[in-house]
């Protein structure tokens, strides 16, 4: 019960925004603008105010970044190597690929990782979103650009893909804190005290945030069951297990990493996966429902390894 206590009302929130959604008491354009807020003010102040006020040695833990990122480059390449051998589209199977492998660290994983696990897991939750929403993002982009041919010339791919990243808040805030972190500055305290007042909205808008984006009717034909449940186990199942063994067996990791990082691996597939499906018109449908079910069944998964590690 004390670890549902923990859990329960950040799903909750994602609840708050479901309902508020579905009974239209905020429409539409609640979901994207609440985003807009999410991803380019309130998570930038947090990310740039973590690196900011970090040590090299809080950032670069090389066994934790194994550990989670082989984790789900692994998740990636086995769903891309499956799905195209059911004769999947290279674009198709590179967005089903990010479906099964990119854990929602952004918006659920900081509040959860803080409140389960303490103040410590907030730069290894950095480090894993850096993964998924640079590294793993980035991989997908150009699979997707191959896949369609839009950009038969190699370097014009690059130069789109480095140019999304450049202009992405999550890159540039964390990067721009690295500034601090390099010098040795302090952050200002007027600066300290507005990038902690905006940081804090992240965590609530993000997770009601989520919700009314769950809360969204998908139009178009239903995705087929089975592609449902193939995603859905390799990200709620495969991925965790994975991460656990790398985390325990190869980087040998302490203890609190490693639950650290088989709680991240473990988070429900996140949006940033829809939206590049929903870019490309490839496999909408699918990653929608992914998230739903995913974001479902990883609360009592949640809950039980939270209970086991005590």
């Amino acid at each position: 019960m004390s670890v549902a206590f923990i859990v329960l009302p950040i799903f909750g929130l994602i609840l708050a925004g479901f309902v508020a959604r579905r009974t239209e008491t905020l429409g539409p354009a609640a979901t994207r603008e609440l985003n807009r807020f999410v991803v380019n003010l309130a998570l930038p102040a947090l990310l740039f105010d973590i690196v900011a006020s970090a040590r090299w040695a809080d950032i670069w833990r090389p066994g934790f970044i194994g550990a989670f990122g082989i984790g789900a480059g692994t998740v990636f390449v086995l769903t891309l190597a499956l799905r195209l051998w059911k004769r999947r589209t290279l674009a198709d199977a590179s967005v089903e690929g990010l479906g099964a492998a990119y854990a929602n660290t952004a918006f659920i994983g900081f509040p959860l990782t803080v409140a389960a696990l303490g103040p410590g897991m907030l730069t290894p939750t950095l480090i894993a979103t850096l993964l998924t929403v640079c590294l793993l993002f980035a991989v997908s982009i150009v699979l997707i650009e191959i896949g369609l041919q839009a950009e038969r010339d190699g370097l014009k791919v690059a130069r789109k893909v480095l140019g999304a990243l450049a202009r992405n808040p999550l890159v540039i805030a964390p990067t721009l804190g690295a500034i601090f972190l390099a010098t040795g500055w302090a952050e200002p305290q007027p600066l300290h005290v507005f990038l902690d007042l905006l940081g804090g909205a992240a965590a609530p808008c993000a997770l009601v945030t989520l919700g009314l984006f769950l809360g969204e009717k998908v139009a178009g034909p239903k995705p087929a069951v089975g592609d449902i449940a193939l995603l859905t186990g390799l990200k709620l199942v495969a991925q965790p297990l994975l991460t656990w063994a790398l985390a325990v067996f190869v980087f040998r990791l302490p203890a609190p990493l490693v639950h650290g990082a088989v709680l991240l691996a473990m988070l429900p597939t996140g949006t940033g996966a829809f939206m590049l499906a929903q870019l490309y018109g490839r496999e909408a449908a699918l990653t929608a429902r992914v998230v739903l079910v995913t974001t479902l069944l990883s609360v009592p998964l949640i809950i039980g390894w939270l209970s086991w590690i005590g």
